[in-house]
Protein backbone atom coordinates (compact mmCIF):
# COMPACT_ATOMS: atom_id res chain seq x y z
CA UNK A 1 0.00 0.00 0.00
CA UNK A 2 1.18 3.54 -0.51
CA UNK A 3 0.00 7.05 0.52
CA UNK A 4 -1.59 9.04 -2.25
CA UNK A 5 -1.44 13.34 -1.54
CA UNK A 6 -5.18 12.96 -0.32
CA UNK A 7 -4.65 10.51 2.02
CA UNK A 8 -6.55 7.67 0.29
CA UNK A 9 -4.08 4.42 -0.12
CA UNK A 10 -3.91 2.62 -3.04
CA UNK A 11 -2.56 -1.12 -3.52
CA UNK A 12 0.89 -1.33 -5.47
CA UNK A 13 2.16 -4.41 -6.87
CA UNK A 14 5.66 -5.76 -6.61
CA UNK A 15 6.96 -4.16 -9.60
CA UNK A 16 5.44 -0.61 -9.02
CA UNK A 17 6.86 -1.11 -5.12
CA UNK A 18 10.40 -1.79 -7.28
CA UNK A 19 10.19 0.81 -9.22
CA UNK A 20 9.49 3.80 -6.14
CA UNK A 21 11.97 1.96 -4.12
CA UNK A 22 14.31 2.25 -6.97
CA UNK A 23 12.96 5.89 -7.82
CA UNK A 24 13.01 6.71 -4.43
CA UNK A 25 16.93 5.96 -4.27
CA UNK A 26 17.64 8.04 -7.36
CA UNK A 27 15.94 11.02 -6.18
CA UNK A 28 17.58 11.42 -2.69
CA UNK A 29 21.06 10.06 -4.04
CA UNK A 30 20.76 13.58 -6.97
CA UNK A 31 19.51 15.47 -3.63
CA UNK A 32 22.58 14.68 -1.80
CA UNK A 33 24.63 15.41 -5.00
CA UNK A 34 23.30 18.52 -4.83
CA UNK A 35 23.85 19.44 -1.28
CA UNK A 36 20.16 19.89 -0.84
CA UNK A 37 18.44 18.77 2.31
CA UNK A 38 15.10 17.25 2.81
CA UNK A 39 13.83 20.25 3.95
CA UNK A 40 15.48 22.24 1.36
CA UNK A 41 13.96 19.83 -1.03
CA UNK A 42 10.47 19.38 0.26
CA UNK A 43 10.53 23.77 -0.15
CA UNK A 44 11.62 24.08 -3.87
CA UNK A 45 8.70 21.61 -4.53
CA UNK A 46 6.02 23.08 -2.11
CA UNK A 47 5.31 20.05 0.20
CA UNK A 48 6.40 18.81 3.64
CA UNK A 49 9.67 17.14 4.25
CA UNK A 50 7.67 14.26 5.29
CA UNK A 51 6.39 13.92 1.53
CA UNK A 52 10.31 13.62 0.46
CA UNK A 53 11.11 11.48 2.98
CA UNK A 54 8.15 8.94 1.66
CA UNK A 55 9.53 9.31 -1.88
CA UNK A 56 13.11 9.08 -1.32
CA UNK A 57 12.13 5.19 0.84
CA UNK A 58 9.07 4.51 -2.05
CA UNK A 59 6.29 4.39 -0.11
CA UNK A 60 4.82 7.17 -1.85
CA UNK A 61 4.06 7.49 -5.59
CA UNK A 62 4.85 11.17 -7.19
CA UNK A 63 2.40 13.46 -8.51
CA UNK A 64 2.79 13.05 -12.45
CA UNK A 65 2.57 17.39 -12.27
CA UNK A 66 5.58 17.08 -9.89
CA UNK A 67 7.92 15.52 -12.18
CA UNK A 68 9.37 18.47 -13.94
CA UNK A 69 9.52 21.15 -10.85
CA UNK A 70 11.35 17.57 -8.74
CA UNK A 71 13.65 17.11 -12.26
CA UNK A 72 14.46 20.71 -12.97
CA UNK A 73 15.55 21.36 -9.01
CA UNK A 74 17.81 18.09 -9.14
CA UNK A 75 18.91 19.25 -12.94
CA UNK A 76 18.61 16.52 -14.56
CA UNK A 77 15.51 15.32 -17.08
CA UNK A 78 12.57 14.12 -16.54
CA UNK A 79 13.48 10.79 -18.68
CA UNK A 80 16.84 10.42 -16.43
CA UNK A 81 15.09 10.70 -12.96
CA UNK A 82 12.69 8.19 -13.24
CA UNK A 83 14.89 5.26 -15.88
CA UNK A 84 18.24 6.67 -14.08
CA UNK A 85 22.06 6.45 -15.28
CA UNK A 86 20.43 4.36 -19.07
CA UNK A 87 18.68 7.77 -19.90
CA UNK A 88 22.30 8.94 -20.72
CA UNK A 89 24.02 6.46 -22.46
CA UNK A 90 20.50 5.42 -24.03
CA UNK A 91 21.07 6.20 -28.21
CA UNK A 92 24.73 7.30 -27.71
CA UNK A 93 27.89 5.23 -29.55
CA UNK A 94 31.57 4.75 -27.99
CA UNK A 95 32.75 6.42 -24.93
CA UNK A 96 32.29 9.80 -23.66
CA UNK A 97 34.00 12.57 -24.93
CA UNK A 98 35.91 14.70 -22.50
CA UNK A 99 33.66 17.71 -22.69
CA UNK A 100 31.00 15.08 -21.91
CA UNK A 101 32.98 13.71 -19.09
CA UNK A 102 33.34 16.87 -17.87
CA UNK A 103 29.62 18.24 -17.84
CA UNK A 104 29.04 15.43 -15.96
CA UNK A 105 31.34 16.46 -13.44
CA UNK A 106 30.43 19.68 -13.52
CA UNK A 107 26.84 18.69 -12.87
CA UNK A 108 28.30 16.45 -9.65
CA UNK A 109 29.43 20.10 -7.62
CA UNK A 110 27.24 21.70 -5.58
CA UNK A 111 25.24 24.37 -6.87
CA UNK A 112 27.55 27.32 -5.83
CA UNK A 113 30.81 25.20 -7.07
CA UNK A 114 28.64 24.81 -10.55
CA UNK A 115 27.72 28.51 -10.82
CA UNK A 116 31.02 29.59 -10.23
CA UNK A 117 32.10 26.98 -13.24
CA UNK A 118 29.51 28.44 -15.71
CA UNK A 119 30.54 31.82 -14.96
CA UNK A 120 33.91 31.57 -15.90
CA UNK A 121 32.76 29.55 -18.79
CA UNK A 122 30.73 32.34 -19.82
CA UNK A 123 33.65 34.65 -19.66
CA UNK A 124 35.88 32.82 -21.96
CA UNK A 125 32.93 32.39 -24.16
CA UNK A 126 32.67 35.96 -24.37
CA UNK A 127 36.03 36.75 -24.73
CA UNK A 128 36.61 34.32 -27.54
CA UNK A 129 33.37 35.50 -29.38
CA UNK A 130 35.18 39.39 -29.12
CA UNK A 131 38.52 38.87 -29.64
Amino acid sequence: MVWTHDGATTPMNEDDRSFFIEFGQRVAALRKQRAFTQAQMAQRLGVSQQTITALEHGRRRIPLSLLPELAQSLDVSIEELIVGDDAKTRGKRGPASKIERQMEEIRRLPRAKQRFVIEMLDAVIAKASNG
